[in-house]
């Protein structure tokens, strides 16, 4: 086992460090709101320190999940930042979604250091965080993905090395381009269902068994047809994470038309008041242009 340090307790990093602890690690914990840490601390009996660099004192291992490239540089660069606490070998695993940009940028920092630096963003949401089942998209040395891998396992379903830093946030880009496109998808067919006069939720009974099927449809079309989008995954947090997207194919040449106009659908949905709503609010995009 081993000692941890992880800073950010949001939906994702509260659950994720309490399974840390569960894995039998020694795990001491940060967050910018400190009663946020208290209330973790008094769940799962870790330790909580008040700055990022003395949390990471010790630790063979740093999580970080936070907000954005600036909350990440904030937790990591600086005289408090996590790098000024850790020791040459340990190693920095990022679950924050951020560009790939800064991953390369605070992985020379690390490397600087004689740190090793794992970007490693997830998917699964919250759902999948406190479960325990997340997916792990990993950018790093095969060394240091390694040691990691073993650490990562205590809330992973399924964690893979898919290149150097930087390429986990660029498979993290991948899976939400293909959210967005199949959120509006879902949203148009329960739509055309309900305009056409069908039993949305008998439909996806059938649709869901063949070719149309995904993770989308059978978890979140109840909660659709119903009104209810306060299922996790927030609008202002996919806007974030679909600008980086983007932003990245506008440097890689990637055509993401469906990407852009389905960006803009969120963005009505946050003039409508839904920015904290889940993505599948789109659904509501559509009852509303009817109404």
């Amino acid at each position: 086992m081993a000692k941890v340090a992880f800073l950010g307790l949001g939906v994702m990093g509260f659950p994720m460090a309490g399974h840390l602890v569960a894995a039998g690690h020694e795990v001491t914990v940060y967050n910018r709101t400190a009663r946020r840490a208290a209330d973790w601390s008094a769940r799962h009996g870790g330790a909580s320190a008040p700055t990022p660099r003395q949390a990471a004192q010790g630790a063979a291992f740093v999580m970080t999940c936070v907000g954005n490239d600036d909350d990440l540089r904030s937790v990591v660069l600086g005289a408090d930042g996590a790098l000024a606490g850790m020791a040459a070998g340990a190693v920095l695993v990022d679950h924050t979604t951020v560009s790939a940009r800064v991953t390369r940028e605070l992985a020379a920092a690390a490397d600087a250091r004689g740190i090793g630096y794992v970007d490693a963003p997830v998917s699964g949401g919250q759902a999948g965080a406190e479960k325990g089942v997340l997916s792990v998209m990993c950018g790093g040395a095969p060394d240091d993905y390694a040691r990691a891998e073993a650490v990562v396992a205590a809330y992973a379903r399924i964690c893979r090395r898919l290149g150097d830093p930087g390429a986990g946030q660029l498979a993290k880009m991948a899976n939400q381009i293909a959210i967005a496109g199949l959120v509006q998808g879902l949203s148009e067919a329960l739509h055309f269902c309900e305009k056409a006069g069908l039993d949305g939720r008998a439909v996806v009974e059938v649709i869901s068994q063949g070719a149309a099927g995904s993770w989308q449809m059978v978890n979140r079309h109840e909660t659709m047809l119903d009104g209810h989008f306060s299922h996790g995954f927030a609008v202002d947090w996919m806007r974030k994470d679909l600008g980086i997207c983007l932003d990245t194919a506008d440097e890689n040449g990637a055509s993401l038309p469906v990407t852009a106009l389905v960006d803009q659908f969120y963005k009505d949905v946050q003039k409508m008041g839904g920015g904290r709503w889940d993505t599948s609010s789109l659904f509501a995009r559509l009852r509303r242009l009817d109404g």
